[in-house]
């Protein structure tokens, strides 16, 4: 079953999609004041997720001024939808890593990842927040039909990078799947919007600023308009999971990407407390090879949850695979039931929208071109490690302290090490822009049933129409406002998405996710419109 939004009916400020995660279903939103005059601060953060958070509640705590602006409510975006693995073992391999990066590289990116846990660990002692953390093993299996040897040179590539890890034969909790694994110790999870709330509390008791519901736009280097009032700033920080301050830069260096997760009531005690994750298809079609990741939740007295995340895709190309997104969750079940016999009634399903970087690593520091503006993006699906990551490297550069990892992720790197996979996404990226001239999803609103979106018209005409429950139609253009791609629908998260640069819009045209920061043109249409 899903859990569908929202308290207020208002997709976009309490989620970025129509399905609830768990975390967001188990603790009530956070909802400050809207911004509503001009201001002034030293450092402005854009984005109230795990980055933004991470980032004022640093800068607060060494006596900054900080003001936080977030376009929904505190974690309504990306961050929500995560499943909280807290790993240095980075979904892109050692392996790949050190042969883009260097022996020392991947020390840097494990030594990082690790040091963004431990930092969650301390923030959750000293801030006494109660948020089920708790460290505990992590399992790294092969996907099938991957040979033995893949998961050898993995682990002598972990072992290069200084992380404590070793080869088990079985893997612990999972008797379904045969074969070894990589065992890391003193890995972590936790409930995220828990966290989050309570440190954006934190924030505000240091005297930080956060306003919800307040949308920033024109972002230059003296700050930004937030809901049309002017925010001077000495500093600005845009943790807007894909950037909203630049237009072709960054996005020609990372790629969006839907990911999806179901979870499972279990009998309480059935499973170890634990993070697995199988290798991974090699030979998929996608830059990353999509593979599926498993942890625990407690749930009640006599359950908890099994969460199992995977079946990656391109955003807005899902029918590529010919599976489309809202199958894809069907393809979890039929997964999870082979390798945990014991999962039961399915009782949360979600999506989420990761940035894979083309070379592993995220985007942290100085926008390029920019001294006083600073970027924390490219997740590569390790996001709560490194948002924090990003949060502890901004705090260093805008207060001057050196950091080890600021090369590692400089934002002004260029990709040379994979520039034949480079190309070869640009290209790809290009390619949709031929979407102006193949068949739409319909020529007629007739075609179109209640409670569902398609793709309107024929050539460089298009629209993107709804039509509600009562038959009523909406209708927008189908051009995405940042660099002109034809947006497709999807059916999950009832929202249509670009699959050039992976912003994301209501069904009402409305901004859910960058880089758009404008919504979908309105249109006005009658019921008979159609391209026959």
């Amino acid at each position: 079953m899903s859990r569908n939004i929202s308290p207020d009916g208002t997709s976009g400020n309490f989620s970025s999609g129509e399905n609830l995660s768990y975390w967001l279903d188990t603790v009530p939103p956070l909802e400050t004041s809207t911004l509503s005059q001009d201001m002034e601060t030293d450092v402005l953060v854009i984005g109230g997720g795990i980055a933004g958070i991470t980032t004022a509640y640093l800068l607060a705590k060494a006596g900054r001024i900080v003001m936080l602006v977030e376009d929904g409510l505190i974690g309504s975006g990306e961050t929500g939808r995560t499943t909280a693995h807290l790993t240095c073992a980075l979904d892109d391999h050692y392996q790949h890593i050190e042969k883009a990066f260097g022996e020392e590289g991947s020390k840097l990116a494990a030594q990082s990842h690790q040091s963004a846990i431990d930092r969650i660990e301390e923030i959750v002692r000293a801030e006494h927040i109660a948020c089920n953390f708790e460290r505990l093993n992590g399992y790294l299996f092969l996907f099938p039909g991957e040979k033995k040897q893949y998961l050898v040179d993995e682990l002598e590539a972990v072992k290069r990078s200084g992380i404590m890890a070793q080869w088990l034969d079985e893997i612990p909790g999972m008797p379904a799947a045969a074969g070894p694994c990589i065992a890391y110790p003193m890995q972590a999870q936790f409930h995220i919007m828990r966290y989050l709330h309570e440190l954006a509390h934190v924030v505000l008791n240091l005297g930080g600023k956060i306003f919800t519901k307040t949308r920033a736009s024109e972002i230059d280097k003296n700050g930004a308009k937030c809901n049309e009032f002017t925010v001077r700033a000495q500093h600005i920080v845009v943790a807007t999971n894909s950037p909203v301050n630049d237009l072709v830069t960054m996005h020609t260096k990372q790629f969006p990407y839907r990911t999806y997760v179901v979870a499972a009531k279990i009998p309480k005690g059935s499973l170890p407390h634990s993070l697995w994750w199988d290798t991974g298809d090699q030979d998929s079609k996608w830059i990353t090879a999509p593979y599926h990741y498993v942890r625990t939740q407690s749930f009640s007295n006599e359950h908890d949850l099994l969460i199992v995340g995977g079946e990656d895709h391109k955003t807005g190309r899902a029918d590529e695979e010919n599976i489309p997104e809202e199958s894809r969750y069907q393809a979890l079940v039929n997964w999870m039931k082979v390798y945990f016999p014991q999962a039961g009634e399915v009782v949360y399903n979600w999506s989420g929208q990761v940035m894979e970087p083309i070379d592993y690593m995220g985007f942290i520091g100085r926008n390029p071109g920019n001294e006083n503006i600073y970027i924390i993006t490219g997740d590569s699906g390790n996001g709560i490690t490194n948002g924090t990551l990003g949060g502890m490297i901004i705090s260093d550069l805008i207060q001057g302290t050196e950091n080890p990892w600021a090369g590692l992720y400089s934002p002004k790197r260029k990709p040379l090490k994979e520039f034949g996979t480079y190309l070869s996404e640009v290209m790809n990226m290009a390619a949709q822009y031929g979407d102006y001239f193949t068949d739409a999803d319909i020529k007629s609103l007739d075609e179109l049933e209640p409670g569902n979106g398609a793709i309107l018209g024929k050539g460089m005409k298009r629209l993107a129409v709804y039509k509600n429950e009562n038959g009523q139609v909406q209708a927008c253009s189908a051009v995405c406002p940042h660099l002109g791609c034809v947006v497709q629908w999807n059916a999950d998260e009832k929202s249509f998405d670009c699959p050039c640069h992976g912003s994301r819009f209501t069904k009402e045209g409305e901004v859910i996710n960058g880089p758009a920061i404008s919504p979908l043109k309105k249109v006005e249409i009658n019921a008979g419109h159609n391209y026959q």
